[in-house]
């Protein structure tokens, strides 16, 4: 349980996410997004441009993989922490969202104008359903810090 208990820490308090997509070649493009996270169900949502290219790639193909990394450690050899997940991104509509919205505006207040002025302006926000989480912890799993965990 402590695993999970620590990747819902970590999740919860990191704030920029690098998420790859799948180019319609097949070949992975990587961007970087501002995200909020809920469990139980866990989902991952952040707000973009509909003209991104990984905004087209989810429209596409919803498969999707990412990351969150924060404070990484200075050297290697210090131990350090991160959270990678793979699951399946969808672009939300622009209306009927209210609660996600107000969420992700708690969390990021400068995102406020972008969020009302949906559905008229050009930004959608995305959810991801997180079907795999891996935390790697080399701090509070020192023998073994990959942990693979089920998303719910």
């Amino acid at each position: 349980m402590r695993e999970r208990e620590l990747l819902e820490e970590y999740i919860a308090d990191g704030g920029l996410m690098q998420l790859s997509t799948v180019r319609p070649d097949g070949t992975p493009v990587v961007c970087t997004v501002w995200y909020v996270a809920t469990f139980y169900p866990d989902r991952l949502r952040f707000i973009s441009r509909t003209d991104r290219v990984h905004s087209h790639n989810i429209r596409r193909n919803p498969a999707v993989a990412g990351a969150v990394l924060a404070d990484p450690p200075a050297e290697l050899g210090l131990p350090g922490w991160g959270v990678s997940f793979t699951g399946r991104a969808v672009e939300l509509p622009g209306t009927g969202i209210d609660a996600e919205k107000r969420e992700f505006a708690a969390r990021w207040p400068r995102a406020t104008g972008v969020l009302e002025a949906m559905p008229d302006c050009a930004s959608r926000m995305y959810e991801i359903a997180v079907e795999r989480w891996v935390l790697f912890d080399e701090e509070n799993f020192r023998e073994s810090p990959r942990r693979e965990i089920a998303g719910h």
